[in-house]
């Protein structure tokens, strides 16, 4: 298994805060799939901190996000 970090930017269509952040994850070596990496990052990152802006009141939905990945490459750190 090889550890990946990606720079991204996330971007909700109703929220006006933008996430800048990386993401690392671990898959077995071959091509990065961007497609399945930008869902990834929308389940297990941009998902949750949408709903940690919105609070109790607001149903966050994941087709509202909008992931840019920028930069990505094996992570030996």
């Amino acid at each position: 298994m090889t550890t990946y970090i990606a720079k991204f930017c996330a971007s909700h269509r109703i929220i006006q805060i933008m996430q800048h952040s990386v993401f690392t994850w671990k898959q077995e070596g071959g091509d990065i799939d961007q497609e399945l990496l930008i869902g990834k990052i929308k389940r297990e990152s941009s998902l949750h901190f949408y709903k940690l802006l919105a609070g109790d009141n607001y149903h966050v939905d994941m087709d509202d996000i909008k992931i840019e990945v920028s930069n990505m490459k094996p992570f030996y750190g």
